[in-house]
């Protein structure tokens, strides 16, 4: 227990203690019985004071070895007060670098463990990197065999782009060479009506002239001849129909050369061009199939009107039979 000062009264009931124990009464021994007061410099003077005291009259040699051992004593407490204090300034020492040591252990940690936290991102960071490089190597891959099959694509598209040309040439010429037998046929059509028209009209003039001569004898036939100038009218009205539909049909034909104008800017645009043209064509067939059935009309319409040119020659040279011989006639009313 530690104690509030020494004094030699209290050295010296702490060295008997250690003789009574067998203890060496060394400084450090009785500054440790006495709580580890005091210091050792006034242990020493008090320790020396005893010492004196007690000692009795020695020889010279004695008091030489006495005086000896107290000077190694003092030397041993001087080395050992001295050790302790180089042993504490070697501790303070040892445990300020121990300390530093640890702050830099500790920094050490910190700076590896923030290495650790990199190294690790940037693994991360490389492995994103490296599964965009596979995704964009795959891109990559994928872009070029695209554009291999866009190219073979391009060359089957130009070469059907040719098949397309060479049949728009093809129709063009088909086109041209009905447009052409359409034309020839429809000036022959005009040729033929205007030589019926004007034999037509010539009969008409000759049968009005005859008829103004024969008003008493033909009587009974003005109602056959009235008949016969509505049927007339009617074929001269569908001469006309028909003279329509001939241009409606040349109209056709130039409107059929704008669509295959149409279906070639058509054919550069996509695949889709392929149906529009054969729907082009279908309207062309159509088309040529409406002239044709146009022709046969006509046709069917000239055989029509020769037929009735025919007959009416037929009945004027019964009435001119009648007008030369009206006594046959008046003996056949007779009898």
């Amino acid at each position: 227990m530690a104690r509030g000062g020494i004094n030699k009264a209290v050295v010296q009931e702490a060295r008997d203690a250690l003789l009574a124990r067998g203890q060496n009464p060394s400084i450090d021994a009785i500054r440790i019985e006495l709580g580890n007061t005091g210091s050792r410099t006034t242990i020493h003077r008090y320790m020396k004071e005893i010492e004196e005291v007690e000692a009795p009259i020695r020889e010279p040699r004695e008091r030489f070895s006495d005086e000896l051992a107290n000077l190694v004593s003092r030397l041993l407490e001087r080395m050992t007060e001295e050790s302790g204090a180089a042993v504490s300034n070697a501790q303070a020492m040892f445990d300020q670098q121990r300390a530093d040591l640890e702050q830099k252990l500790e920094a050490s940690q910190s700076e590896l463990t923030s290495l650790r936290r990199q190294f690790e991102s940037q693994g991360s960071a490389l492995e994103t990197q490296t599964a965009e490089l596979q995704t964009s190597q795959t891109s990559l891959q994928a872009e070029i065999t695209r554009n291999a099959r866009l190219s073979q694509n391009c060359s089957d598209l130009e070469l059907r782009v040719q098949e397309k040309d060479e049949q728009i040439r093809s129709l063009e010429e088909k086109h041209l060479h009905s447009r052409d037998a359409l034309e020839h046929y429809r000036n022959a059509v005009k040729e033929q009506r205007e030589q019926e028209q004007q034999r037509h009209e010539g009969q008409v003039q000759q049968v009005q002239v005859e008829l103004r001569q024969l008003q008493q004898t033909l009587m009974l036939k003005q109602d056959e001849l009235t008949r016969l100038n509505r049927d007339n009218e009617r074929l001269l009205s569908e001469a006309r129909q028909q003279a329509k539909a001939a241009a409606t049909h040349e109209d056709a034909a130039l409107r059929l050369s704008g669509e295959i104008g149409a279906m070639k800017t058509a054919v550069a645009k996509a695949d889709g061009a392929k149906e529009a043209l054969q729907e082009q064509l279908g309207i062309s067939r159509a088309e040529s199939k409406r002239l044709e059935e146009g022709l046969a009309q006509a046709s069917s319409q000239l055989a029509e009107a020769t037929r009735l040119s025919e007959q009416y020659s037929v009945e004027l040279t019964q009435l001119r039979h009648t007008t030369n011989h009206p006594e046959t006639d008046n003996e056949s009313i007779a009898k």
